[in-house]
């Protein structure tokens, strides 16, 4: 009987899903404000959101602009949910010209430059960055080079 046991919970053992960890999202922001500090950019506000968008981490340069907080935060929240970056959405929302197909009317999404999911080699979404402090372009850099940091952990 015990040899049955093991054989079942062996052959049907659950896959582990994998998941954002703290470490994870410290060495993000860690190498996102080493990159804001290097480039000489504004100083930037970071949030880092798991895929259940529950807030991992967030962390404010000093002299970082008090409104930029809460748009950090939805980059990040708005990253998490989906697998693009805010800068997608937005070009996917005004692909057709002047109609837009309203993403930006969905309550809590930002649709610019600065949120970028973190995905797994193996194409699992386990969360997303916000940045926003500097230029678009700067925060959605400064994003996906904290990502790019933590590769090796997104085995």
């Amino acid at each position: 009987m015990l040899i049955l046991f093991l054989v079942f919970q062996t052959t049907f053992a659950a896959p582990v899903k994998p998941f954002l960890t703290l470490e994870m999202a410290k060495k993000i922001a860690d190498v996102c404000e080493k990159k804001a500090k290097s480039e000489g950019w504004r100083e930037v506000n970071i949030a880092i959101y798991d895929d259940g968008g529950n807030l991992k981490l967030f962390r404010r340069q000093d002299k970082a602009f008090l409104h930029s907080i809460k748009i950090a935060k939805l980059k990040g929240h708005t990253s998490a949910g989906l697998p693009r970056t805010t800068r997608d959405l937005g070009e996917l929302n005004y692909k057709s010209g002047d109609r837009p197909l309203g993403i930006e009317e969905v309550p809590g999404f930002v649709i610019f430059p600065g949120g970028v999911p973190i995905i797994t080699n193996d194409g699992y979404q386990i969360g997303g960055v916000g940045v926003s402090g500097a230029t678009g372009d700067q925060d959605e850099e400064c994003a996906k080079v904290g990502i790019t940091a933590i590769s090796s952990m997104l085995n």
